[in-house]
């Protein structure tokens, strides 16, 4: 089952439910996963599912951060909710041990020993860790284990 059929199913429970949160975030991801669609002029593949929606997962934590910093509690909770529904749609995310120990073989695997290799060993690992592990997160493994 794909992520839009399951977007699909989910958006009726929540109708049946009278889940007014749930559903105007899995309106939002389907109405995301829809335009991606059109642009692409072709149905997507999981891999761009999970690239949509991993892109509405960043933009609700920077959201969250910055109504975090701005002190606006009230779209602090909404956005946590919102984050919840999100999560539901993507693989499991990797530990940050995981991370590490995928790291640590993509720079053996490169043979990368300085941060001029940053760049070789970031383009062997994020097709790895797509859509289940934060780019920024694995940037600062890689850097720690560079410098």
């Amino acid at each position: 089952m794909t992520i839009l059929e399951q977007l699909n199913d989910d958006m009726k429970k929540a109708m049946k439910a009278k889940d007014k949160e749930s559903l105007k975030t899995i309106r939002m991801l389907k109405s995301s996963l829809q335009k991606e669609q059109l642009n692409k002029q072709a149905d997507l593949s999981e891999d761009d599912e999970i690239a949509v929606i991993s892109s509405e997962k960043k933009q609700r934590q920077d959201s969250l951060k910055e109504f975090q910093s701005a002190g606006r509690d009230d779209l602090v909770d909404q956005v946590k909710g919102e984050l919840e529904v999100v999560d539901r749609y993507l693989p499991e995310q990797l530990t940050d041990e995981e991370v590490d120990q995928l790291v640590q073989e993509t720079i053996q695997e490169t043979g990368a020993k300085s941060m001029q290799d940053m760049g070789k060993v970031m383009g062997a690992i994020m097709p790895k860790v797509k859509g289940r592990a934060d780019g920024g997160q694995v940037n600062s493994i890689v850097k720690q284990y560079l410098s």
